[in-house]
């Protein structure tokens, strides 16, 4: 029986196997991707339909993709599972988010160990009591590109942990507009007792996309603001600029392909 689902070209990103790379760099805004694929050799725009902007180009002779995905779980997960039946197997998301644990301020880098899942995405690959956990090998090369472009001082630091992934915008940073607010607070208490680094919105569906689909993946995000540190009355600062970000992702990907070279 025919299917629109048949055919090589991917239904949502519209990309053939040849399009895309092993390597891929996930962003969430279209607008990010062109700019992320300038740290690539050659970069060429191979595909956009919808929120999907591909871009592919070579790094250090192997080929890289760059593929925004959107907002939110259900859009990313698409995306990564497109993208892994063309061939990727390495994914590294660069997003924003607000801090949460006092120690991250805006401008600081959070590397993702695994994400809570507040979503809705990751209960359709994982059960609910498995993790949603980043691969070991993309966060340690993480660490090792962060490690060479952050400083100690605050707004140019890393961190690495845990962070919380959630469907709703307006009830992270507008809980009491929300009647589930008495929930919505009582979570983000637990989570923030717990250590939770920062909140964003694709790290649970892209990592448990990963594990069902066995392909590596994490995230570097950059943390916009701390609403928890303006509230205790710390300093912070609100920055939106994600090129640190991104060229710690590209650093990161360059130390995986040549250490499978």
């Amino acid at each position: 029986m025919a299917s629109i689902m048949d055919g090589e070209r991917q239904f949502h990103i519209q990309t053939l196997p040849e399009d895309v790379g092993e390597y891929v760099i996930l962003a969430g805004d279209p607008a990010r991707i062109p700019v992320i694929a300038e740290n690539f050799e050659n970069p060429k725009q191979v595909a956009h339909n919808r929120e999907y902007n591909v871009y592919t180009g070579m790094l250090d002779g192997v080929k890289i993709t760059a593929c925004s995905t959107g907002i939110g779980g259900a859009s990313a997960a698409i995306a990564v599972e497109e993208l892994v039946k063309c061939g990727a197997k390495y994914f590294i998301r660069v997003g924003t988010s607000g801090g949460m644990d006092l120690s991250v301020s805006g401008g600081d880098l959070v590397i993702a160990s695994a994400a809570i899942r507040g979503e809705g995405t990751s209960h359709e690959y994982l059960p609910a009591e498995y993790p949603a956990v980043a691969d070991f090998e993309v966060v340690q090369a993480l660490k090792m590109s962060a490690e060479k472009l952050c400083s100690d001082k605050i707004g140019d630091k890393y961190h690495i942990g845990v962070v919380h992934s959630k469907d709703s915008f307006y009830g992270e940073v507008e809980p009491e507009n929300s009647p589930m607010s008495y929930d919505i607070k009582n979570r983000w208490n637990a989570y923030l007792k717990a250590g939770c680094l920062t909140s964003e919105m694709e790290c649970a569906a892209i990592f448990s996309v990963g594990i069902a689909r066995k392909v590596k993946c994490s995230a570097v995000i950059t943390a916009l603001w701390n609403v928890e540190r303006s509230n205790a009355g710390l300093e912070d600062n609100i920055t939106y600029d994600s090129s640190k970000a991104i060229k710690t992702a590209v650093e990161a990907m360059r130390i995986l392909i040549n250490q499978n070279k």
